[in-house]
């Protein structure tokens, strides 16, 4: 299948917050294309194997529901695949309809790369296109029946992709990559936006605090360090919806590089103001890394790691209430745990102690410098 003409990349993601006025256009041609009346039939009988699987939870049904969504699926693929494709070879698709090819072809691209995320992706491409068909159906019965086939579905895609993220994290498959970071992040971001909003929808209140809480960090425009506050707030709600999809360790390696955005933010800062800013964001980092995953982590890899956090934890507790002092904690032992590769972290180390002496924690040595006047020797006379 030629691809020329079509850019081989990862789109927007917004790209399906166009769809809801759209799609109608693309997977509804009912009355003109064999793909859409397919389409159709195959929803049709998903759902009622859907229902009939519910309703006995035997294997037989399992099977005969698992065989039904992979036919729907195979349904919409087919019309992606000659509708769109032949719009976009005879240069009469829109430019929505060029992008949803372009993001199809982003995700076949996945299959020699990595097949797991491929698979996944590719599922969940397909559902959210049809989605849209179905929630503007009239018919609120078969609509509310879907959306809860959709939910469910989708949590088990998400959390597929999450596990598929977490191993290559926790095994530094990615080590020289952070975008693997960032696809954890987007997956988070889009359940948190695209899936809450329908649980909430159907009565599932635990859902709607997350998401909430992540909808008052994208108000008004967002700089850097509200940018890695997201990332946080979005690891906060992970440890509740995804805590097995996303385990503590590879919640941890998040933190970690998150951290280092805002050290890296700090020692690039151009004004006193923003490194201000960014000193005030690592500290609400450290705080809640310690809270949140540390003081709640059973196996360490090494004993004397356990020792020095135990350590690290009282003199917390007795610091806590008092914003300075709980601040000089947490720079020395940033500090400490830097000095491991002195060389690398030099620029961010200095600061902390710039920082430190300011705070009247560290006294600062004056360089002394002794000056000896000349002596001469005079030969006395007997």
């Amino acid at each position: 299948m030629e691809q020329r003409s079509l850019r081989v990349v990862e789109t927007d993601r917004t790209f399906f917050s166009k769809i809801t006025s759209t799609i109608s256009k693309l997977l509804v041609p009912t009355r003109v294309g064999i793909n859409g009346v397919m389409i159709s039939i195959k929803r049709t009988s998903l759902m009622k194997a859907y229902t009939n699987y519910l309703a006995s939870n035997m294997e037989e049904q399992l099977k005969k529901f698992e065989d039904s969504y992979s036919l729907y699926l195979e349904a919409i693929d087919k019309y992606i695949m000659d509708s769109l494709y032949k719009k976009a070879k005879n240069n009469t698709a829109t430019n929505f309809e060029k992008e949803a090819l372009a993001k199809y072809y982003f995700i076949v691209n996945l299959k020699n790369k990595n097949y797991i995320e491929y698979k996944y992706k590719k599922q969940e491409y397909l559902l959210r296109l049809d989605y849209e068909t179905v929630s503007a159906m009239r018919n609120t019965k078969f609509v509310d029946k879907y959306k809860r086939f959709y939910v469910e579905k989708m949590d088990s895609l998400y959390k597929g992709l999450l596990k598929n993220l977490s191993v290559a994290v926790a095994d530094n498959v990615h080590k020289s990559e952070d975008n693997v970071y960032d696809k954890i992040f987007n997956i988070l971001e889009k359940y948190i936006l695209e899936i809450l909003p329908i649980k909430i929808e159907q009565g599932d209140e635990s859902a709607k605090e997350e998401y909430e809480q992540y909808l008052h960090t994208t108000v008004g425009k967002l700089d850097e360090r509200d940018k890695i506050m997201q990332k946080v707030v979005l690891l906060g709600v992970s440890r509740k919806l995804f805590i097995h999809s996303l385990p503590l360790a590879a919640t941890e390696k998040c933190y970690i590089n998150i951290l280092k955005q805002i050290r890296d933010l700090i020692v690039n800062s151009k004004t006193d103001a923003k490194r201000e800013r960014a000193y005030e964001t690592l500290f609400d980092v450290i705080e809640d890394y310690n809270l949140k995953i540390l003081s709640t982590k059973v196996y360490w890899d090494k004993p004397e790691e356990k020792q020095a956090y135990k350590k690290f934890w009282e003199a917390y507790e007795k610091v806590k209430e008092n914003a300075e002092k709980k601040q000089i904690l947490f720079l020395k032992a940033d500090i400490k745990k830097l000095s491991v590769n002195r060389k690398k972290y030099e620029k961010i180390i200095n600061l902390h102690k710039e920082r430190l002496i300011k705070m009247g924690a560290v006294k600062s040595i004056p360089t002394s410098i002794k000056t000896y006047k000349k002596m001469v020797y005079i030969k006395r006379s007997a």
